[in-house]
């Protein structure tokens, strides 16, 4: 079985983020970068699979700029194959991230892709279901346990009522939760490795597809500040304020 896992490059989550002065965008000069925590699961979840012997041969894709050959290493590392890179200087969105994918899975045929639910950047959660739809595969999303059997995947995934259990015919996209695994930490050694696996790149022109949009972002702001809390001296005076500043307070 082959896994095509998706990766993404963004900012450190523990990074403060800081907006461009034009308001253009998130300002990502002189900062940390790393792999989308989602992502980091998917790729996790990937080589757990090889691991058990369900999977033989593990593929990173990651779609962007020059640096996000970096991000595709850590995946390597990690323990993915190979690498693909699409290198775009274009900021795409969710549908042409989908398209790209659709092309580079009916290139490489794999029998499921894993990817994260969403990116902590842009927090859209919709590249998965359009790469499924696209592709017409099942789809599994929010996966908290995933469970191959022969040409089948059980997906357990969290809803409002608790857990639900999924049961997909292969070939399937699979999206990841927190709580399905946790990442490796990745040794230095296999850093090492990582410098001598397979890495192509690509652009999306060579693929056939036209990196034209129909979004685009007019400015960025941050959230509006919280006022700061206040102390009351008690309960008559706690009930008066909820009674007659609810309204300002919320």
């Amino acid at each position: 079985m082959k896994l095509l896992v998706s990766v993404k490059r963004v900012l450190d989550a523990n990074v403060s983020i800081r907006l461009k002065p034009d308001l253009s965008g998130v300002d990502q000069s002189n900062v940390k970068m790393a792999i989308n925590p989602f992502d980091e699961i998917a790729v996790e979840e990937a080589i757990r699979l090889k691991e058990s012997g369900i999977a033989e041969e593990i593929i990173a894709v990651s779609i962007g700029e020059k640096k996000c050959q970096e991000t595709l290493r850590t995946a390597l590392a990690m323990g993915a194959d190979r690498a693909i890179h699409i290198e775009t200087d274009s900021q795409l969105q969710p549908l042409e991230i989908a398209k790209i994918l659709k092309v580079i899975t009916l290139q490489e045929k794999p029998e499921i892709i894993i990817m994260g639910k969403q990116s902590i950047d842009s927090d859209n959660n919709q590249t998965g279901q359009m790469l499924a739809a696209l592709l017409g595969w099942s789809q599994g999303t929010y996966a908290s346990k995933i469970d191959i059997q022969q040409k089948q995947v059980l997906v357990t995934r969290e809803v409002d009522d608790g857990l639900e259990t999924l049961s997909l015919n292969l070939p399937a996209v699979i999206t990841t939760d927190l709580r399905l695994n946790e990442p490796r930490y990745v040794k230095l050694p296999n850093i090492m490795k990582a410098k001598k696996k397979p890495l192509s790149t690509l652009t999306a022109e060579s693929l056939g597809i036209n990196l034209t949009t129909g979004i685009e972002i007019l400015k960025i702001e941050e959230p509006a500040k919280r006022s700061a809390g206040i102390i009351v001296n008690d309960v008559q005076e706690l009930v008066s304020k909820l009674k007659n500043e609810a309204r300002d307070i919320l």
